[in-house]
């Protein structure tokens, strides 16, 4: 048996992506993002993808905004 946690990408409507640990019920407004994997390359693959930190209303409301 591996000590090893695995985890799930996980976003939500904003496009604002985390971790979720493998195995619990995700909360209402997660899903999947297609990536899972120890906590370090669950986060290397959240920074490489979320490169615009801003809620996804807020790109779409002001999108020449930096």
């Amino acid at each position: 048996m591996s000590s090893e946690r695995n985890y799930d990408v996980v976003v939500n409507d904003e496009e604002q992506y985390s971790i979720w640990l493998v195995g619990r019920e995700l909360p209402a407004g997660w899903r999947t993002a297609d990536f899972r994997g120890s906590k370090e390359d669950c986060l290397a693959h959240i920074a490489s993808v979320w490169t615009d930190l801003r809620p996804l209303s807020l790109r779409q409301r002001d999108p020449q905004m930096v």
